[in-house]
């Protein structure tokens, strides 16, 4: 008796450390003015079923519209975007119940931040409407410090058709953390900045800038699985170009789009990310596609076209894929919800489940540890 008794325990014990295993929290950033939302969600994702379940919400956070987690999970730091009246905000964080409790919040130093990053020692954010990167220090209660340096961005758009203005639409660390790479949308420049992070006014020091295609409008970029690539996504005519990377040089190797030959609608290319186990890409399309893309990655960085699908709504702004693999969602700005695809591992391919998580303009997706 006892030794079955020992046994049931024993069962019980495993098979719900496995369940543990497969559950993660999404976390979810909106735009708060438009519809009714709290500003930051917390859901529990179950990445055997893609079922979920809402776990926790701030209150009155003004349109965290892009969310960075700290390395320990104990901090989240979002972008407030309101003009020039935006702000960076420091909230601590519980995980196991999705509880944030906000800090403090600094001025963005520019207007309309749009992706922010951190790390133990700096939060860094570019900044949209002004053009320009804000990096600010971390106090060790996971506060934020007054802005400790700012980038500011000049020029014009390459393209003689548009009269752009700077536009940076991200910052994002090199796998090292040696480099912070940074897309400038309107002048279609990517930049490359040493990242000194304990420099008390210098965090950042350009070594180097690359021009794209004239008026395609630079975006996102991501890294291949091994540091050796890199894929940047071009919003305004829907480009994918793929880089040889090397100590914060990039070297383009090719030109691929997520824009069919014959498509004579709207383009807004938006998101991009790499499947965890590094072998596929995806790139989502706004506009009027509302698709996303996917793509093989070949061993020499290049990248095989292996067709698109609809994502089931408008405005495919974000979108994450859960750290399993399992599942890829998207984020609807327009249509107010996250619909949960399964993902072929094998193939790359995309399955709608019929699973919908409906909230108040969605623009950021992030997983964390439950």
């Amino acid at each position: 008796m006892k030794n079955s008794v020992a046994l049931l325990l024993f069962i019980f014990v495993i098979t719900s450390v496995q369940a543990q295993k497969n559950k993660f929290n999404l976390l979810i950033g909106t735009y708060t003015t438009k519809c009714d939302s709290k500003g930051i969600y917390v859901y529990d994702f179950d990445s055997n079923t893609g079922d979920f379940n809402f776990k926790n919400a701030t209150e009155n956070v003004i349109n965290p519209s892009f969310l960075s987690v700290s390395a320990d999970n104990n901090y989240i730091y979002a972008v407030n975007e309101n003009g020039d009246k935006s702000m960076v905000s420091s909230f601590g964080y519980v995980p196991s119940t999705g509880k944030m409790d906000f800090i403090n919040k600094e001025s963005a130093q520019g207007a309309d931040p749009c992706y922010i990053i951190n790390d133990e020692n700096n939060v860094i954010v570019a900044n949209y409407s002004s053009g320009n990167i804000s990096v600010f220090g971390k106090n060790n209660d996971g506060s934020i410090t007054k802005a400790k340096q700012v980038i500011q961005n000049y020029g014009n758009a390459n393209d003689s058709n548009k009269k752009q203005v700077p536009h940076a639409h991200q910052v994002y660390f090199s796998p090292d953390k040696k480099y912070v790479l940074g897309n400038d949308l309107g002048i279609d420049k990517v930049f490359t900045y040493a990242y000194n992070p304990n420099s008390p006014d210098e965090i950042l020091k350009k070594k180097d800038s690359i021009s794209v295609k004239p008026g395609s409008g630079p975006r996102h970029l991501t890294f291949s699985k091994n540091g050796k690539f890199v894929y940047l996504l071009q919003e305004n005519d829907g480009t994918v170009t793929a880089f040889n990377y090397s100590n914060g040089t990039l070297k383009k190797i090719q030109e691929t789009s997520v824009v069919s030959k014959d498509f004579t609608g709207t383009i807004g290319a938006a998101d991009i990310h790499i499947s965890p186990d590094g072998k596929f890409l995806y790139a989502t399309n706004r506009g009027t596609a509302n698709d996303i893309s996917i793509f093989k990655i070949l061993k020499n960085g290049k990248l095989e076209s292996k067709g698109k699908t609809t994502t089931k709504g408008n405005g495919p702004r974000s979108f994450a894929i859960d750290p399993s693999g399992n599942f890829l969602l998207v984020a609807h700005q327009y249509t107010n919800d996250v619909v949960i695809f399964k993902r072929n591992k094998k193939t790359g391919s995309i399955t709608d489940t019929g699973k919908i998580i409906t909230l108040c303009s969605p623009v950021c997706l992030v997983f964390g540890k439950n």
